[in-house]
């Protein structure tokens, strides 16, 4: 086994525990809102193709249709940032522009990947003065998941010794869930950078 296999071992067992985690949230925390459920059901569902689109099975999933999808997820994790009125405005807003960056970034690998398999050659021949425009959007959008990332898995880390009452805090609120947003954040950041 070589060692991207095993990178994408790893990440394929992490999407796949976010996956299971983002559909427990999103079907079966009754108390969240509608939105909160909507959101990680996207997410559940980004894990899932994240978690295929390394093998050559998974590449055989139509690729134009998820990068539909997931553009409208990014669309709408952009438009819960500017309407969501519960909690701090400003972490909701973070995190769920931490999210359509997220989004945005598997609409963009999986547009790379139909694009190569479709004639990308006229693409590359245009593009071979200076650096590509593809590699300057993966570019910004790794680096950005990357401090979203540690932003996500650092903020919770002095208060997790003394956790009152888990079952009890606002899911935004609840320090595990920044864990799975930095996890999944960091994830996509390997993926955006690994090649495919």
């Amino acid at each position: 086994m070589s060692a991207p296999d095993v990178v994408y071992c790893m990440l394929t067992v992490l999407f796949v525990a976010a996956a299971i985690h983002g559909l427990r949230q999103g079907l079966l925390r009754q108390e969240s809102g509608w939105r909160s459920r909507v959101g990680h059901l996207l997410h559940a569902a980004m894990a899932l193709a994240m978690a295929a689109m390394p093998w050559s099975w998974g590449r055989a999933l139509p690729l134009v249709p998820q990068t539909a999808f997931f553009v409208a997820a990014a669309l709408w994790f952009c438009s819960t940032a500017v309407s969501h009125r519960r909690g701090s405005r400003r972490t909701t807003t973070a995190r769920s522009m931490q999210a359509a960056a997220g989004m945005a970034a598997m609409a963009w690998m999986s547009h790379s990947m139909a694009s190569s398999s479709h004639g990308g050659h006229t693409v590359r021949q245009a593009e071979h003065s200076g650096p590509p425009a593809s590699d300057l959007i993966t570019v910004v959008l790794a680096l950005y998941l990357l401090i979203c990332s540690l932003w996500s898995l650092t903020r919770g880390m002095p208060t997790l010794r003394n956790i009152p009452d888990l079952e009890g805090a606002p899911l935004a609120e609840h320090p595990y869930a920044h864990f799975w947003d930095g996890t999944m954040a960091l994830g996509t950041v390997v993926m955006l950078l690994m090649p495919h």
